[in-house]
C-alpha cells in the first residue's frame, strides 16, 4: 500500500499543472473570475503569470526539485487566492454552495500543498518568530484539509438531487444510495483525519474515493464533445485528482504505528 500512496505526490503534481495549462488557455477569457482553480481575475496579464507559476510548480514537484519551498508557496498563492478572492464572495453570499464550495476546494488545494511541505519538513533549526510562524501554518494543513472535507460532505446534502442526478446510470444501486455514501463519507473522513482516529486509513480510502470518481464520473465527461472544450469540467476533474492525490500524501505522512513485541521476546 505505501508504494500506492507515494504517488500522492505525483498526482498532486499532475493536477496543478493542468491547472496552469488551463489558466493560461483561458488566459482570455470575460468575467469576473477564470473558470478554473484559483480563480484569479480575469486580466490576461495575471492569469498568464499564475499559470506559468502553477505549471512550473507542478514540474518542480514531480521532479523533487526544491518540493518544501515550492508547496509552501503555492499554498501562500492559494491561501491568498481564497482570502483576496473568495472569503467576499462566501461572506456576500453566505447560502450560495456553489460560491462557498469554490472558495473550499482553494482552501483544499492550500491545505494538501501544506502537508506535502509539512511532510518534508526537518528538525527545526532555528527559533526564530518568522520560523514558528510558516511551521505554524504548514501543521494548520491537515485541520484545513479535515474542514474542508466536511464542509464538502455538508453541501452534498444541500444539493442532494443534483449529487443524485451525477450519479451514472450504468453504475449498481441507486444515485440516491451513493449520495448519501459520499456525503457520509466525506464527514466521516474529515472527522476522522481532524481528531487523529484511524486517520492514515481515513485519508487512505478519502484518496481512493475520489480517485474512482476522476475515473468513472469526471473522465467520460472531460472526452465527450462538447464538455470536452469546457474548461469547468476540466478543473473539476483535476481537483477530484488533486484531491486524491492530497489524501495520499496526508496518508503517507503519518507513520504507522509500531507493532507491539510479545512479552517473551522484550529485550532484557
Amino acid at each position: 500500500m505505501d508504494s500506492i500512496l507515494k504517488q500522492g505526490k505525483l498526482l498532486f503534481a499532475l493536477s496543478i499543472a493542468v491547472f496552469g495549462i488551463l489558466n493560461i488557455v483561458c488566459a482570455r477569457t470575460t468575467g469576473p473570475f477564470l473558470p478554473v482553480i484559483p480563480w484569479v481575475s480575469s486580466y490576461p496579464w495575471l492569469a498568464y503569470l499564475t499559470g506559468t507559476a502553477l505549471l512550473a510548480a507542478g514540474v518542480c514537484i514531480a521532479a523533487n526539485f526544491r518540493v518544501r519551498l515550492t508547496s509552501t508557496l503555492l499554498g501562500c498563492l492559494f491561501l491568498l487566492c481564497d482570502l483576496l478572492l473568495q472569503i467576499r464572495n462566501v461572506a456576500a453570499s453566505p447560502l450560495d454552495v456553489g460560491v462557498r464550495t469554490g472558495a473550499f476546494e482553494t482552501l483544499a488545494m492550500c491545505s494538501i500543498c501544506l502537508i506535502l511541505a509539512s511532510s518534508l519538513s526537518g528538525e527545526a533549526k532555528s527559533f526564530s518568530r518568522g520560523h514558528r510562524a510558516i511551521n505554524g501554518l504548514l501543521l494548520s494543513g491537515r485541520y484545513l484539509f479535515a474542514l474542508s472535507a466536511i464542509v464538502f460532505g455538508i453541501d452534498h446534502y444541500l444539493v442532494f438531487g443534483l449529487i443524485v442526478s451525477l450519479v451514472p446510470a450504468y453504475i449498481p444501486g441507486t444515485g440516491w444510495f451513493w449520495a448519501n455514501l459520499t456525503a457520509i463519507a466525506f464527514i466521516a473522513a474529515g472527522l476522522s483525519i481532524a481528531v487523529r482516529w484511524l486517520d492514515r486509513w481515513a485519508a487512505t480510502l478519502f484518496g481512493l474515493m475520489f480517485l474512482l470518481w476522476f475515473l468513472v464520473l469526471h473522465a467520460p465527461r472531460v472526452m465527450s464533445y462538447p464538455r470536452s472544450h469546457d474548461p469547468d469540467e476540466w478543473s473539476s476533474a483535476f481537483i477530484a485528482l488533486a484531491m486524491c492525490g492530497g489524501s495520499w500524501i496526508l496518508a503517507s505522512s503519518i507513520s504507522t504505528p509500531p507493532n507491539p513485541v510479545p512479552n517473551n521476546k522484550k529485550s532484557e
